[in-house]
């Protein structure tokens, strides 16, 4: 599976896990998308899940700070749009936070929903926090990795005790 990240560079190169990812050659930057890579977005229709894997040759994310993504994800990007189900950040900056992942974790997790597991531990490796993001969601990223569709998501987050997600 490919990785690619397209970097608008609003944040804190020093703290950019997507410029790393790409200083080590685990993903490729690119200034357009394509039709046939799943393009990480937050507010996209439609949740990843496990059969996705078969529609793309790919994973791109849309590097952004936080603070600017309503209006960063406003603009259309080729691909196959699809957000992540619920997982807790495991960086320092935003920890234990459902849904406010870095690039990385973003990517770390489409990966292990889409049953490239060891990539996604290769990836996290390179961060001294990547431990802590598996840490937290390893249980709920293996059962979002074996739902058969949407519908399964919010009783399987209701069993973990979250309430009022999305």
């Amino acid at each position: 599976m490919n990785v690619q990240v397209f970097m608008f560079r609003q944040d804190d190169p020093k703290k950019c896990t997507a410029a790393k990812l790409v200083k080590f050659g685990l993903a490729r930057p690119v200034t357009r998308t394509h039709g046939n890579t799943i393009v990480l977005d937050p507010f996209a229709k439609t949740t990843l899940l496990r059969r996705d894997a078969h529609i793309c040759s790919s994973v791109t994310a849309i590097d952004c700070s936080w603070n600017l993504a309503q209006n960063t994800f406003a603009k259309r990007f080729s691909g196959i749009p699809r957000k992540l189900p619920p997982l807790l950040a495991g960086n320092p900056v935003n920890y234990a936070k459902l849904g406010k992942l870095t690039t990385v974790e973003a990517i770390a997790g489409a990966l292990f929903i889409l049953g490239y597991v060891s990539l996604c531990k290769e990836l996290l490796n390179k961060f001294n926090w990547g431990h802590t993001f598996l840490e937290l969601n390893e249980d709920l990223l293996n059962d979002y990795s074996l739902l058969q569709s949407e519908e399964q998501i919010a009783p399987l987050l209701s069993q973990y005790g979250f309430a009022n997600f999305d």
